[in-house]
């Protein structure tokens, strides 16, 4: 009660200039109370003596006096409002660094809630009563608390930024829209201040969505460095893989290549001992026949002498081998090393092949035949997987332009723009065929070259056992085996179309430096029917990783 008792008496004891308690309080002749040295001011600094209040005009300036019984009763009040401030300061925050202080706390700065356009000045809680009470000041413009309230009055004229000029884009008070900014379109702030905001929240928006926009490209990357991480982990998997069986090869030709040295040694060893256990016999008996010869000749008796020669004569000499051209070399070991070295460098190159061959069949695709594109002598099955010749031109088909109309061929149904794919064709049996990959725009109505240049990145068989690369110019293929299944490898980004012998885990050809700017399509001719020799047809087959 007593807080409502002094907000009811508090604007009664405010002056409306200074919006503060009266300090000498003099009275108009119309009734109204002012601290004498505003009303003084106020009346030195216009030409009319006018009250401030009710504009009440006065011919002559009033002589002012202090108001004694209404002096009296403002120390009161200030007593008492000193009293419940210093109450009421204990409740109120304490203005801390950062923050607006009150303009009119005379000691310990209270903390300002509001600040006031008009007035130009920050209120805390007990200064603010008089704006939320009095009538003449309820109309003032209320803001957060803000700093720097002299910022929103023009420099040049004292007044307040009320207007922004849409002319020079600044903001004006109303003097400088009739003296400096004459023939301007103005508007007012909060009109503008609208305008602008609404323009804010469109930049705002955009920038999120561009923010968002990053955010997705943000997780694109983490995305793309994940799967650059995979494949780098896979990469290593395989490559350990691939040099351990490599390893493991060296060291199985080493140790082979060791004991076919041994054997060789062994054998030279088993001649040599054989030759020497021979020798050692023949000289055996050769001593034992000197022995007897030597006792023979140290004999005195005539007679047993002679007898003993002719005995000794007429049996046969000891059995030998005539040795001059007996020896035993030392093995050469020259071609054995040369043989296991070239037979460890084919076995390194097959396992190199084979490591690649599963690394490109990491990326198969399930690629089907597209009967819209099938020329009219070729026969597709069911499931778009096999074709061959038929001889024969099938009847009521439409000559729809994506359809060959020359060339007995066909494409699959899907298309390759980035990335890498893969499929595998089973051409056992056949004696000519054409495989690849070809651009969209090809010319399929007319017999053109398969090469490059035209859109075909193709390897084709001819006469059963001819293989060439249709590169440009085209590169006859020399291959240990003929292939009965061939792999089909691109790489878009790389320019790269390979071609494997899957079975024999062999590369067949690649061309490089490819120019990729379309769509591709895998490519597939049976050829011609021959009569029934090359009637088996293209089959392309499920892919199964090689061992």
């Amino acid at each position: 009660m007593a807080a409502a008792s002094f907000l009811l008496y508090e604007d009664q004891f405010l002056c409306s200039i200074c919006l503060d308690v009266l300090t000498d309080p003099v009275s108009t002749p119309c009734g109204h109370n002012f601290c004498k040295t505003c009303i003084t001011e106020h009346w030195n600094t216009n030409d009319r003596f006018l009250c401030p209040l009710c504009n009440k005009a006065f011919t002559t300036r009033p002589d002012l006096r202090v108001n004694t019984l209404l002096s009296e009763m403002v120390s009161q009040f200030r007593q008492s409002a000193q009293q419940d401030a210093s109450s009421s300061s204990s409740e109120q925050q304490v203005s801390k660094p950062g923050e607006v202080p009150c303009d009119v706390c005379a000691g310990t700065k209270l903390k300002a809630l509001k600040s006031c356009l008009v007035c130009l000045l920050s209120y805390c809680e007990s200064h603010l009563e008089p704006h939320l009470t009095a009538s003449g000041l309820k109309r003032h413009q209320l803001i957060d608390p803000v700093e720097n309230l002299d910022s929103r009055m023009c420099t040049k004229h004292d007044k307040p930024l009320e207007l922004f000029c849409k002319t020079d884009q600044t903001c004006v008070c109303m003097l400088c829209s009739v003296l400096d900014h004459i023939g301007h379109k103005f508007v007012p702030l909060k009109e503008e201040y609208e305008g602008q905001k609404a323009e804010l929240g469109k930049t705002e928006a955009e920038i999120q969505q561009m923010i968002q926009k990053r955010q997705l490209k943000i997780e694109e990357i983490k995305r793309s460095a994940d799967l650059s991480q995979e494949d780098a982990d896979r990469a290593i998997a395989e490559g350990v893989q691939v040099f351990t069986s490599l390893k493991e090869r060296v060291e199985r030709g080493q140790a082979e290549l060791i004991n076919t040295i041994k054997k060789k040694q062994e054998r030279a060893e088993k001649q040599a001992q054989a030759f020497i256990r021979e020798l050692e016999q023949e000289i055996s008996e050769l001593m034992k026949r000197r022995t007897e010869v030597e006792q023979l000749s140290r004999s005195e008796d005539h007679l047993h002498l002679l007898q003993s020669v002719q005995s000794l004569n007429t049996n046969q000499p000891p059995a030998t081998r005539d040795w001059t051209e007996v020896s035993v070399p030392p093995p050469s070991y020259e071609g054995t090393v040369n043989r296991a070295v070239a037979q460890l460098e084919e076995d390194v190159s097959k396992e190199m092949i084979k490591a690649e061959l599963r690394r490109v069949q990491q990326f198969a695709v399930d690629v089907t035949l597209d009967p819209d594109t099938a020329h009219p002598y070729l026969i597709l099955s069911d499931d778009g997987k096999q074709v061959n010749d038929g001889d024969v031109k099938r009847k009521k088909l439409s000559d729809n332009p994506e359809r060959f109309s020359k060339c007995v061929c066909v494409l699959g149904e899907q298309s390759f723009s980035s990335g890498r794919f893969y499929f595998e064709v089973q051409v056992k049996g056949k004696t000519e065929w054409d495989l690849g990959v070809v651009r969209e725009s090809i010319n399929r109505k007319e017999i053109i070259r398969l090469i490059p240049k035209n859109g075909y990145w193709t390897v084709w068989l001819r006469n059963g056992n001819e293989y060439e690369a249709l590169d440009d110019p085209s590169v006859r293929l020399s291959l240990r085996s003929q292939p009965q299944k061939v792999g089909v490898f691109v790489d878009y980004e790389d320019s790269l179309v390979s071609f494997y012998d899957v079975d024999a885990a062999a590369l067949i050809y690649s061309f490089t430096s490819c120019s990729f700017t379309e769509k591709l399509f895998p490519f597939f001719s049976p050829g011609n029917n021959d009569e029934g020799k090359n009637s088996a047809p293209l089959i392309i087959s499920p892919v199964h990783a090689v061992n």
